[in-house]
């Protein structure tokens, strides 16, 4: 497996490319409009070829260059149920999504926001802002909901094994990777925390609006470009998807 973990530093945003050795087929997971000639650029590099982008939410910080990147690429969108209705392909918990012969599982994690999904990929996984290094995301905006993003953490998330990787959306401090492990012993927002404890420090962060609000989420439900529209998935043989379940209400 091929992996590069990028970084935006206006936004602080992590963008991941993985790539399947032997097919050459890649996935750009939360990249950013600002830096699609970057990881183009890498892509091409790397010898890969994009097939996939992979959003984990409609974000609030940052434009998504899922758009862009189909438009040069023909890649296929991926989002959560509820979220972008420009992506290809709207997946739920249990469906999987393969990349080459990398086969990524598909957890419902809503919370931050309604339409918030993880990709488990082996032996990590990939949390957007559901789960962040020693945080999480806030629930305030975009119909998030602390009560089910505490269920998203404790039922799903750290049902994970221990030793699973977690690749978060962003880090404010320069750390760049955490385990289930040490978020289950360490976060101070959900460690030793009841549900209604973790609901009371949500609601009383007190944290200004993002800055880009505005701008980004509405530029994001279009897939950061306002005139993109998603091609069908018979129009296209890239990816595979294997298998639709009902989607899990933590809840």
């Amino acid at each position: 497996m091929i992996f590069r973990q990028l970084f935006d530093s206006e936004s602080s945003t992590y963008t991941y490319l993985i790539g399947d050795e032997a097919t050459r087929q890649a996935v750009l997971i939360d990249p950013v409009l600002e830096q699609a000639g970057r990881d183009l650029k890498l892509v091409a590099e790397l010898d890969l070829t994009l097939t996939h982008v992979f959003d984990t939410h409609v974000h609030a910080d940052h434009v998504t260059a899922s758009g862009v990147l189909r438009e040069r690429t023909q890649a296929t969108v991926v989002g959560g149920v509820g979220g972008a209705s420009c992506a290809n392909l709207h997946v739920r918990h249990g469906d999987t999504v393969r990349v080459g012969q990398l086969v990524f599982q598909v957890l419902a994690t809503p919370g931050h926001t309604d339409d918030s999904v993880s990709y488990l990929l082996g032996d990590r996984v990939f949390t957007g802002d559901a789960l962040l290094i020693r945080g999480n995301g806030r629930t305030d905006f975009q119909n998030g909901n602390a009560g089910q993003l505490y269920d998203s953490l404790t039922r799903v998330l750290f049902a994970l094994p221990d030793s699973t990787l977690v690749y978060p959306g962003h880090d404010y401090q320069g750390r760049t990777v955490t385990s289930i492990a040490e978020e289950k012993r360490h976060n101070p927002r959900v460690a030793n925390q009841s549900r209604e404890a973790f609901i009371h420090i949500m609601e009383h962060l007190n944290l200004p609006k993002p800055r880009r609000l505005e701008v980004a989420v509405p530029a994001n439900r279009a897939c950061g470009h306002p005139t993109s529209a998603p091609a069908s998935l018979d129009e296209r043989e890239k990816g595979t998807r294997l298998l639709q379940m009902p989607q899990c209400n933590p809840d």
